[in-house]
């Protein structure tokens, strides 16, 4: 049975469409599989895309029902034993980040229970590639389609890190709507040693001109930060790329935050930003912070931040505009009752599961009337570091 480092070794040597197709070979001939799935998470995180040779050429699955379902949503492999056979199903995840689902089949006899860590390994070894390989082919990412994007959706998508994220010192979850035709909302984040920085937006506009402006000020705002500046200059910097690109005549509502990982301690400016809310000990409150102007708006704007703390069981959540003002056939606004019904409604679930629930939730609101605009809910649950020295709130 081959070890991790041949089955590594064997992916990077493969070219990049074909990854899955060595995968598939080494299973059958190292490990007595009789035949292996590879499905993709689609968009909208609702469906899992098999990968064939042609896209759309097999039936997709749900990724909340069923044995693949299954182990998409808990991260945990699933083993299924049938008349004839056993089916293993793998999450493909990349440190938190969850691509898919690898589903191996076994003939009656032929798997053993010591067979799963080294499959997990292939599955862990295959998702590492996978995201390699975006980078060379469009095979995995045209798999992940259950209809054609438009063209500011592909944008969009291209611009944001992943859609979950895990660490010891936090969990993060995020789900941009309409999946195949969003406009502007987005989200980014990053983490070094010491800090985690998060960046939530509302879009503006519509299409094209939206996902222009989103990705001039993520642009800025990555180039800033990788620059080694600080939380204010990140914004600054941003804020005069756009007014310098549209003289004021567009500009972008944004939350800009950076965490403390020792301290839970976070720097935060408001610029005219997508809503906060947190729930701790099992109130659901909205975090007030001092508004200040969109980036762009005006030339030269003077940003300052704002500081809170952040305590390890807190669970933060970032809202635009699309998911707080939507209101129900009746006039209720999303964000005074639905919203705390939501939040209370999805407390056990992980980070990474959250927002797809929580969009579920808003389309109940609406009671079935079409989205009128870009939703983005991102969850952050923060554990904090366990040798931090605790801190009051």
């Amino acid at each position: 049975m081959a070890g991790g480092d041949g089955v590594e070794r064997t992916l990077r040597e493969a070219a990049p469409h074909e990854l899955f197709e060595k995968v598939r070979d080494l299973l059958i001939r190292d490990h007595g599989a009789r035949g292996a799935e590879l499905l993709m998470a689609d968009y909208a995180s609702a469906r899992l895309q098999p990968v064939t040779d042609r896209p759309f050429t097999a039936e997709s699955v749900s990724a909340y029902n069923g044995p693949e379902g299954r182990a998409f949503g808990s991260q945990e492999p699933y083993v299924v034993a049938r008349e004839g056979g056993v089916t293993v199903h793998l999450p493909v995840s990349v440190r938190g980040d969850r691509l898919g689902v690898l589903s191996v089949g076994f003939a009656a006899g032929a798997y053993a229970p010591d067979a799963l860590a080294p499959l997990r390994d292939v599955a862990d070894a295959l998702a590492h590639e996978i995201l390699v390989a975006d980078r060379d082919t469009d095979f995995f990412l045209q798999a992940r389609r259950a209809k054609r994007l438009t063209l500011a959706a592909e944008m969009q998508w291209q611009l944001l890190p992943g859609r979950s994220c895990s660490r010891p010192e936090y969990d993060l979850g995020a789900q941009l709507e309409p999946a195949y035709a969003i406009y502007g909302d987005s989200f980014d984040w990053s983490a070094s040693a010491d800090h985690l920085t998060l960046t939530v937006n509302n879009g503006m506009g519509e299409g094209i001109d939206a996902a222009l402006l989103t990705s001039l000020a993520v642009s800025a705002l990555r180039n800033a930060r990788r620059a080694g500046l600080g939380l204010v200059d990140q914004a600054s910097l941003a804020d005069q790329a756009v007014y310098g690109q549209y003289q004021g005549r567009l500009h972008l509502p944004m939350l800009l935050l950076r965490f403390d990982l020792d301290t839970g301690e976070a720097e935060v400016i408001d610029a005219g930003s997508p809503r906060l809310w947190r729930l701790r000990a099992g109130a659901v409150e909205q975090v007030g912070l001092e508004a200040q102007l969109p980036l762009g708006m005006f030339e030269d704007t003077v940003y300052t931040c704002q500081r809170f703390r952040v305590l390890p069981g807190d669970r933060l959540f970032f809202l635009s505009d699309g998911v707080y003002d939507v209101l129900s056939p009746a006039g209720e606004p999303y964000s005074l009752y639905a919203l705390s019904r939501a939040v209370m409604n999805t407390r056990l679930v992980p980070p990474s599961q959250v927002p797809r629930a929580f969009l579920e939730e808003l389309a109940g609101h609406r009671g079935g009337i079409e989205a009128a605009d870009d939703a983005m809910v991102v969850c952050l649950d923060w554990h904090g570091r366990p040798d931090a020295e605790p801190v009051e709130p």
